[in-house]
């Protein structure tokens, strides 16, 4: 379990502590990350910050570390959004799609923005990513090879990322396997569809070797070309995707550094 997360820089991204709330602008996409594992006197500080709704989610989790997960996630996804709207955490009000994508709510809208987000967590890190562009996508997982089978694959993917998986190394399957599985959360998450929209009715690429991308959708021949998908290096041991249907957009990545208020 990742118990901190100093800077990280890599060939094509570096995430750092700010000095100060960086500012957003009108071309940027800013993607922050959080690790989920706090002491229990922030976790349950930032418990008092959610609001009624996320309270009763947090206490049907079976399992306490997921709930504490949950906890921090959300509040983090309270802190950020108050910052970068300048108003108080408590203050924000959320909304949710029919397939669960959370916005702020219309009594919000008062407050004019156009920001978007979208937030994901798994393996007690959490992703956060914002912009004024338009709808956006994030995901993350933890690399587990022993879940990136065969059989999974093809269930799930489309046929031509099945041949571009069968093609490659065994050795580098888990990571292609990860690859395809967040760009495809990712893409979802930004369209506001969930899996409603069959994961085979569209490619993207998943070889270590590629360049994240979407390659086509069965439904629109012309709509990968108004897409752009960004890999996440976010941690060893994990990989992540952002999507937006933008290009010539500035990525900057962020670590949250939490902080008992």
């Amino acid at each position: 379990m990742v118990e901190s997360l100093p800077e990280i820089t890599s060939s094509s991204q570096t995430w750092q502590v700010p000095a100060e709330q960086p500012s957003l602008g009108s071309n940027e996409v800013h993607v922050w990350r959080l690790s989920l594992k706090q002491p229990v006197v922030i976790v349950e500080s930032l418990y008092q910050m959610l609001s009624p709704d996320e309270q009763a989610r947090a206490n049907r989790f079976h399992f306490e570390r997921d709930r504490r997960h949950f906890i921090v996630a959300r509040a983090g996804l309270r802190k950020l959004l108050g910052q970068y709207l300048g108003i108080k955490p408590t203050e924000l009000r959320f909304a949710y799609g029919d397939y669960g994508k959370p916005h702020l709510a219309p009594a919000m809208l008062g407050h004019p923005t156009k920001l978007k987000f979208n937030l994901a967590h798994a393996g007690g890190l959490a992703v956060y990513a914002f912009t004024q562009l338009g709808e956006i996508g994030v995901d993350l997982e933890r690399v587990k090879p022993a879940f990136a089978g065969d059989e999974i694959a093809r269930r799930f993917f489309s046929k031509p990322e099945v041949d571009s998986f069968d093609q490659l190394p065994v050795d580098d399957r888990a990571l292609a396997f990860f690859n395809c599985w967040t760009r495809k959360e990712a893409f979802i998450k930004a369209k506001g569809l969930g899996l409603s929209l069959p994961l085979d009715q569209f490619d993207v690429t998943l070889a270590p070797s590629q360049e994240a991308s979407l390659l086509r959708t069965r439904w629109d021949e012309s709509e990968a070309a108004g897409w752009r998908l960004h890999a996440l290096e976010i941690w060893p041991g994990y990989v992540g995707a952002v999507a937006i249907r933008a290009h010539d957009w500035e990525l900057s990545c962020w670590h949250f550094a939490l902080q008992q208020d």
